[in-house]
């Protein structure tokens, strides 16, 4: 994989890493947040298709290993149909 470059864990894809959406668990909170923090990180496609699929196979939490809360999947959904409203 080129420099820079992350893959989804939804679709595989991969892309410069300013195309995704990231989500990370802080260390050593354990707590999952996105855009912000170090420690265990995973990319997704800011597409539906991505993020439905990502819920219902509850990807992020596999790859994270930590439970991600209904809340974190409320906040990529409004960003994803404030997207969908700019474009």
């Amino acid at each position: 994989m080129p420099p820079n470059h992350r893959r989804c864990i939804s679709c595989r894809r991969v892309a410069p890493r300013e195309e995704f959406w990231r989500v990370v668990r802080s260390f050593p909170s354990q707590i999952v947040m996105l855009d912000q923090g170090m420690g265990r990180s995973a990319y997704l496609c800011p597409d539906s298709a991505c993020l439905q699929t990502a819920q219902r196979k509850d990807r992020l939490g596999r790859a994270l290993k930590a439970t991600v809360s209904e809340e974190i999947y409320r906040t990529l959904w409004q960003r994803l149909s404030t997207t969908a409203t700019i474009e």
